[in-house]
C-alpha cells in the first residue's frame, strides 16, 4: 500500500514572541507554501484579537495566536505561547515535501530552539 501522506511536528521554546502577530504569522505561510512548494488556500486564525478584555485568556499556556493555513493537500497548523514564547507547528500534506527544510525555515523565523521535530509518514 502507498503512503498517505506525511506529518511534520515541531516544538520550538524561547523563540521571540514578536514574531507571534497575524502579520507575521500570515507572511511566514506564504513563505514556507512557497519554500516547500505547497499552495496555499483558506487561513483561519483563533486568538483574542477582537475578545473584549475581561473575557481574554491570561493562563500562560492558554494566551496565544492559533491559525490554520489550508493547503491544496491539507494545512499547516500553528500555536503560539506569548509568555511561554513557544511555538507549536504541524505540516500535514499527503503531497510529499522536504521536512528539513521546513523546520530550518520555522526555527529561523521564529528564533527558537527546536525542543522536538517529529516526522511521521502516514498509511
Amino acid at each position: 500500500m502507498k503512503n498517505y501522506g506525511k506529518e511534520l511536528i515541531i516544538d520550538l521554546h524561547k523563540c521571540n514572541p514578536n514574531t507571534f502577530n497575524r502579520k507575521s504569522i500570515k507572511k511566514y505561510f506564504r513563505f514556507i507554501c512557497r519554500e516547500i512548494n505547497m499552495q496555499p488556500e483558506k487561513l483561519v486564525w483563533w486568538d483574542d484579537l477582537y475578545t473584549p478584555q475581561k473575557e481574554r485568556e491570561t493562563e500562560p499556556h492558554l494566551v496565544g495566536t492559533s491559525a490554520v493555513q489550508f493547503i491544496r493537500t491539507s494545512n499547516i497548523t500553528i500555536h503560539t505561547l506569548d509568555r511561554l514564547k513557544r511555538v507549536y507547528l504541524n505540516i500535514f500534506s499527503c503531497k510529499d515535501f522536504n521536512a528539513q527544510k521546513a523546520t530550518s525555515i520555522s526555527k529561523i523565523w521564529f528564533k527558537g530552539e527546536i525542543i522536538s521535530c517529529t516526522t511521521i509518514i502516514r498509511q
